[in-house]
This record gives C-alpha cells, structure tokens and sequence, in this order.
C-alpha cells in the first residue's frame, strides 16, 4: 500500500471509528503522507485503538512527530505501539518523549527495533519514561546504537520501584559493559519483574559472568551470544521457573 491507499483506509475508518481496536499497516510504503491522514484518525476521540503497528513503513522523524502528537490529544486507550525500522530523528524522538511523559498514556508494549536511536536520543527516551514508568512491560530497543552509556541510562530507570518490566530487548546495541545494568539488578527490585533480557550480538566480554550470577536465582531468561563466530549461536538460561 502507497500513501493514496492508507488515505482510502482512514477515511473509511474515519466514518464509523468506534469498534477497531488493532490495527496493523506494517510493511507498507505509506510514507510520512500516509501517516498524515492516519494521524487525523488517531485524534478522535471515537477511535479507541489499543494496539498500532507501523513497523516499516517508510516514515521519518516528520511522520512520527504527526503520530505522536496525534496521541497526545487520545492518549488513553493505546497499549501497544510499534514504530521500528522507521528513521524516527532527533524530532521524531523528542515528540515520542513528549507523549510517554503524558500520565494518560498507559502504554504497555513499545517496539523501537533498528529506528537508529543514539545514545543521546537513548538518554531523551529514558528520561521520559522515568516520569510515567509505572505501565510499560516490554521495551524493544533492538538493533539501535546506545552503547553503554544508553545502558546506564536505562539502568538508572530499572532502580525505580515503580518500573515493572518484564521484557527487554538489547540485541545489537554495541553494549561493551553491562557493570551497571548488572549493579541495577542487584540493588533493586526489578529481577521480581524482569522475565527476558536479550543482549545477543553485543560484545560484553568479561562483564557478562557477573551479570549471570545476578540472574541465577531468578526468573529471567538470559540471551547473549555465546560465540559470535558460531553462527551466532544463542544461549539460553532457564532459572527456576
């Protein structure tokens, strides 16, 4: 689908909103036009949508920005967003910032894999979502450039008592050291939480023993790469269920 069919799309959902709860355009080349006529929709106050998927479609940081300040002014009813393999940009993540600072905003799922987020745009996120932590339970930052310092950042956040994840996806971040994520887990609550922590394809070298001990009594599934020249071979912990 082009941007003159995601426009049909909308105007006819536009004429009887109420019902739809999912809705998923991912892998279309709407573009950021596309996304414009979407993100009128998405401000009714009608359209009680829970789920969006908007997984590769072409947009950038001007596309996103009309998505989320669309959902600023409907933020209620959305649990789940996906925005990855989208070039988001520097405004495109400072206007999703905006929106997960928003205490409406009750968002459970945020799926941000290859949006070549920077450890700078990395820090903006974060710091947003130490505002309103309390209902996010996934976070897929996959395939982003955070480096370590982005894992500091997110570290800090997992000390909040009020930031429940479940899952967290980390998988090619160009994470050296985990010595803070593995510091954060051990004097917080987050491992009562915390059920899948993926930070496969990331040389974290010796940092990476340590943070496997921290895990061992818990329930967390561990994913590192045990050899990265073995076909990245994946290695999974299963700790007391």
């Amino acid at each position: 689908m082009t941007d003159e069919g995601c426009s049909d799309v909308t105007s006819a959902l536009k004429s009887n909103p109420s019902h739809l709860r999912e809705l998923d355009l991912s892998g279309n080349n709407l573009g950021d036009s596309g996304v414009k006529n979407l993100s009128d929709l998405l401000m009714n106050p009608q359209f009680k949508l829970e789920k969006l998927q908007l997984r590769y479609c072409y947009m950038t940081d001007e596309g996103c920005s009309d998505v989320t300040s669309a959902l600023k002014s409907n933020p209620s009813h959305l649990r789940e967003l996906d925005l990855s393999v989208n070039k988001l940009g520097n405004t495109g993540v400072k206007n999703l910032s905006d929106l997960l600072m928003n205490p409406q905003f009750k968002l459970e799922k945020l799926h941000l894999y290859r949006c070549r987020i920077t450890e700078k745009q990395s820090l903006i996120l974060t710091s947003a979502l130490k505002s309103n932590p309390s209902h996010l339970r996934e976070l897929d930052l996959n395939w982003n450039n955070l480096g370590d310092s982005g894992v500091k950042n997110l570290s800090d956040l997992l000390m909040n008592p009020q930031f429940k994840l479940e899952k967290l996806h980390l998988y090619d971040c160009g994470i050296t050291d985990v010595s803070s994520l593995t510091q954060s887990l051990t004097n917080s609550k987050a491992l009562q939480f915390l059920k899948e922590l993926d930070l496969s394809d990331n040389e974290i070298g010796d940092s990476k023993q340590r943070l496997r001990d921290e895990l061992r009594d818990s329930n967390c599934v561990l994913r590192v790469d045990e050899d990265r020249l073995a076909n990245f071979r994946i290695d999974r912990i299963s700790i007391k269920v």
